[in-house]
């Protein structure tokens, strides 16, 4: 034990009801580390989860926005010249970005 880095033990009793409630906001934080939660618990007194989902999906459409126009300068530059249905292309991936980013800051206020 004294290799631990936390080599103090504390312990405490509860029911299985507050068991069964524990697991369950580990549950919807995501964490299975019961130490861990319930150490975090103690000492700051509450967890704030971000959900970072609108967050992805936005990253996921410039990143592939980032492909398409990549795409398209090289066509351009093996080609010479520009197709109407590219920049269309490019102007519904600009919409699909407003959209999300209109959605994220709606639900943001």
């Amino acid at each position: 034990m004294a290799e631990r880095t936390r080599p103090i033990r504390i312990e405490f009793c509860v029911t299985e009801q507050e068991r069964q409630l524990i697991q369950n906001k580990m549950a919807q934080l995501g964490t299975k580390n019961m130490g861990a939660y319930l150490r975090k618990m103690a000492i700051d007194g509450y967890i704030i989860k971000v959900d970072y989902t609108q967050q992805k999906k936005l990253a996921a459409a410039v990143s592939r926005v980032a492909s398409n126009i990549n795409q398209i300068c090289r066509l351009i530059n093996s080609t010479g010249s520009l197709y109407a249905e590219d920049v269309a292309e490019l102007k519904e991936r600009q919409a699909e970005i407003w959209s999300l980013l209109k959605e994220t800051q709606r639900k943001e206020l």
